[in-house]
């Protein structure tokens, strides 16, 4: 007598995003053999054949919802145009709709957030500091806070709080076309704030690993914040040297004084959108991702590892050509 084995089929886990972080989150969630739908306004043209996609716009509830529908879990990984005034109405909007659709379909969330909402800061920062209210960005995000914080009674929620990215497949970033993606070039790296201020980074492979961690923890470590552990940090003149040599070229770096960003901001917006979180480079600016490294035993890749594959990754496609988002 033959005995059948029924194939459990995995839960369904939503991704929403598909740009620097949601593709290598999908990459690794394919490879495990997880059951993937990815929720974008456009279906991505390198969307591995066995993901799912529904065409959405994170700011219209109903296209959340249908995203949602039978999923058991969902990261959340949009990024916006790096500006205040499309920021004020985008991402409160986003996670209202996020945490309703969640709430509505049972489904655990996993949101890669940002650091700005604690505001200035002097010492390491940590999950348990304040958050502020001084500058446009930094408050959108304080209000972003709030409002998953207020659903932890109706929705599990867990966040990813991320440094400035780099890695493969990032472009959009300090650390990006502009820099590394120049050094590939063969040319000076450009950098809009100082070289010379030690300033953590988050390695876009270590947010996947770091974002699946999350999705297979069980619900008492939801309903929190987790910081992102980075490797030690450097200021962007080191990671650029790092870059440089495994280019085997001569390190040349162009980099905007700290005190023209004002009077740039007066011409050129991005200026004034870095000016805005002006603390996060007129110090040294130091994440401390302890607490999820004690709990998980998360070790971030060295830059020695990560700088390499980043510059790697743009010398092979070329600046163009790498692209993605910067969340």
């Amino acid at each position: 007598m033959t005995q059948q084995t029924t194939r459990q089929i995995p839960p369904l886990i939503t991704v929403f995003g598909y740009g620097a972080v949601g593709k290598p989150i999908v990459a690794l969630l394919v490879a495990r053999g997880d059951r993937v739908r990815v929720a974008t306004r456009t279906k991505p043209p390198t969307l591995p054949a066995s993901v799912e996609h529904v065409r959405c716009d994170v700011l219209d509830a109903g296209d959340v919802r249908a995203a949602l529908d039978g999923a058991a879990q969902a990261v959340l990984a949009v990024g916006f145009a790096y500006d205040s005034r499309v920021w004020r109405t985008t991402w409160p909007q986003t996670m209202t709709n996020i945490v309703e659709g969640c709430a509505a379909a049972g489904t655990r969330l996993v949101f890669i957030d940002n650091l700005y909402q604690l505001g200035p800061q002097t010492a390491p920062r940590t999950e348990e500091m304040a958050m502020t209210t001084m500058g446009e960005k930094p408050a959108i995000l304080a209000e972003v806070a709030r409002i998953w914080q207020d659903a932890r009674d109706r929705v599990r929620i867990a966040t990813l709080r991320c440094s400035d990215f780099y890695g493969p497949g990032v472009d959009v970033s300090h650390l990006g076309v502009s820099a590394f993606g120049e050094l590939a070039r063969n040319k000076p790296a450009q950098l809009l704030v100082p070289a010379d201020t030690p300033h953590d980074f988050a390695y876009v492979p270590d947010i996947a690993r770091a974002a699946i961690i999350l999705l297979d923890a069980p619900d008492a470590d939801f309903g929190q914040a987790w910081n992102m552990p980075c490797a030690t940090t450097r200021t962007p003149r080191a990671l650029l040297a790092i870059g440089a040599a495994a280019l085997g070229r001569r390190l040349r770096v162009l980099a905007v004084p700290f005190v023209l960003l004002r009077p740039i901001g007066l011409v050129y917006r991005f200026a004034r959108e870095v000016v805005d979180v002006g603390f996060t480079w007129d110090r040294p600016y130091v994440v401390d991702g302890g607490k999820f490294t004690r709990r998980f035993g998360f070790v971030p890749t060295p830059f020695e590892l990560g700088v390499p594959a980043t510059v790697d990754a743009f010398a092979q496609y070329g600046a163009s050509q790498v692209g993605g988002g910067s969340g």
